[in-house]
């Protein structure tokens, strides 16, 4: 069982790090109100351009706090999703019991695929060698490979031009 750790406290907001993070935000914050203000003189003196960055500029500073407030806000109050991400794998990539077959599958695939393919080429272009028979393979990595050898098999030939040359 996975013991969940505890929300961090508001003192984690003091540390050096999120001390340079906050005097950026209110340096941006600031620098941003005083070019709309910077923008609302340059209107005045005639310039009508100047008027849509007046309103701008302000509407960009309250967005850089809107955001500062919810960095902070998930920062102290962290949700369970974000702690411990799961990465769920479609119907029909394989299951846990099926590790070895979804191993055999993505190879399949990955020889269906040709040559010409980055899956094909093997260790030649800086990739992983492949697992030997004596080298457990996770099940779980086994499934997830399985299924990008299914996705590129769905796609090999999209997104290329056909017309004449």
């Amino acid at each position: 069982m996975v013991e969940a750790s505890p929300a961090p406290s508001w003192r984690t907001l003091l540390a050096p790090r999120w001390i340079a993070w906050h005097l950026f935000a209110v340096v941006a914050v600031v620098g941003m109100l005083w070019l709309g203000d910077w923008q609302f003189h340059r209107a005045m003196a005639g310039n009508d351009l100047s008027w849509a960055y007046t309103f701008e500029w302000p509407i960009f500073s309250v967005f850089g706090v809107v955001f500062w407030v919810k960095t902070i806000r998930d920062e102290l109050h962290p949700t369970p999703e974000a702690q411990a991400p799961e990465i769920v794998l479609p119907a029909g990539t394989g299951s846990a019991g099926s590790g070895g077959a979804a191993l055999a599958a993505a190879g399949t695939h990955a020889a269906a695929a040709g040559a010409d393919e980055p899956a094909a080429a093997g260790a030649g272009q800086g990739q992983q060698a492949p697992h030997s028979a004596e080298e457990p393979q996770d099940a779980e990595l086994a499934e997830y490979n399985a299924y990008l050898a299914k996705l590129n098999s769905q796609v090999k030939g999209h997104g290329r031009w056909h017309g004449l040359r």
